[in-house]
């Protein structure tokens, strides 16, 4: 090294990140100094706790009682910022809610960057800001990470895989195989919130409404539904795919049929008129802050009152029936009081939604 680049080296030692105006570099996902002080300067001083504190590769968690249940995810959303969230919210309330489905309690998360080369540093910031907003909300802490850089041109600006591990606070098994002919179900408010949100901002198009994401952290609306309800069969958020395919999902699973009530299914106009004007069905819009509950029909009432009592479950609605016809079905009572099968999602309505 010559003395000229020994003493740019040293000069560097003590200049903090310009966040406002600086870039993404290779070097910050080298390992290195640069890594060091990204990790230092922005992720630990939004994200900092006791686990993630103790400055390793990984984290050693304390011992829990229960089975332990885990989820992964990815999270490629475009845009990344959108009216009700960004890809920072996204990625933790949709992993938080993967563990949720299993009946557990979320605890802890991993997460994994990949940032595109230039990515600007205030935006990298403005997504940690809000992921540690998010888990404050869920009650889980983020205790470990990793940060990856990609050439310029070789990304997108910003992806986020994460890991979710909780703790099982159901007594039973909760699967999407466990639906029982009879049984009510449920969802915990409107549907197509999201997908409708992130499709009109990357068309430009405004629908002359104020569309808003649902994405919300659902785990205390599970243990409120856990215990009122205490033989729920199925919990499950709709996200890719919507309420169409995952109804579908459950049904091939349970080996039931499902037949839903047009009349019931809640559904903002503001969606419902964005849908028609795309030509898209709201059934197979995506979800981030719904889940979906089966239940047996005498426990219906209590676990929507469950899901009312939730700041994110006010338009819980119980919008169908299990049966026992047509195993691997789902139909619909149309508003005309008519049946129409409501099959699997062809294809992909809407990519890079989450």
């Amino acid at each position: 090294m010559t003395e000229q680049s020994l003493k740019a080296e040293r000069a560097g030692r003590g200049r903090r990140l310009d966040i406002a105006r600086g870039t993404v570099e290779m070097t910050h996902g080298s390992g290195g100094r640069a890594s060091a002080q990204l990790i230092g300067e922005l992720f630990a001083k939004h994200l900092t706790n006791e686990w993630l504190a103790q400055g390793h590769d990984g984290a050693v968690m304390p011992p829990i009682t229960h089975p332990v249940a885990m989820s992964c995810d990815a999270h490629v959303v475009k845009p990344l910022f959108f009216p009700g969230g960004d890809i920072g919210r996204l990625a933790v309330t949709g992993t938080v809610n993967d563990v949720a489905m299993c009946g557990a309690k979320p605890l802890w998360i991993s997460a994994a960057f990949i940032l595109e080369e230039g990515f600007p540093l205030a935006d990298l910031e403005r997504i940690v800001e809000s992921m540690a907003e998010a888990a404050r909300e869920a009650g889980v802490a983020i205790v470990t990470g990793d940060t990856k850089v990609v050439e310029k041109g070789h990304g997108d600006g910003c992806y986020i895989a994460t890991t979710g591990v909780g703790e099982r606070i159901a007594d039973h098994m909760i699967s999407g195989a466990s639906a029982r002919p009879g049984d009510a179900v449920l969802v915990s408010g409107s549907i197509g919130d999201h997908g409708m949100t992130v499709m009109s901002l990357r068309e430009d198009m405004s629908f002359g409404t104020s569309l808003v994401s649902d994405a919300a952290p659902l785990a205390q609306m599970v243990a409120n539904v856990i215990a009122a309800a205490p033989h729920v069969h199925v919990l499950r958020d709709p996200t890719r795919g919507g309420l169409g395919t995952t109804l579908n999902e459950i049904a091939a699973e349970s080996r039931v049929g499902i037949t839903l009530e047009e009349k019931s299914i809640p559904v903002k106009p503001e969606v419902r008129a964005a849908c028609e004007f795309l030509g898209l069905d709201p059934l197979y819009s995506a979800c981030e802050g719904r889940l979906i509950c089966i239940v047996p029909a005498d426990e219906a009432e209590a676990a929507l009152a469950a899901m009312r009592s939730s700041p994110y479950g006010e338009g819980a609605a119980r919008v169908g029936t299990v049966t026992d016809t047509a195993p691997g079905f789902v139909e619909m009572v149309t508003l005309m009081g008519g049946r129409r099968m409501v099959d699997w999602l062809t294809g992909e309505q809407l990519p890079r939604i989450c």
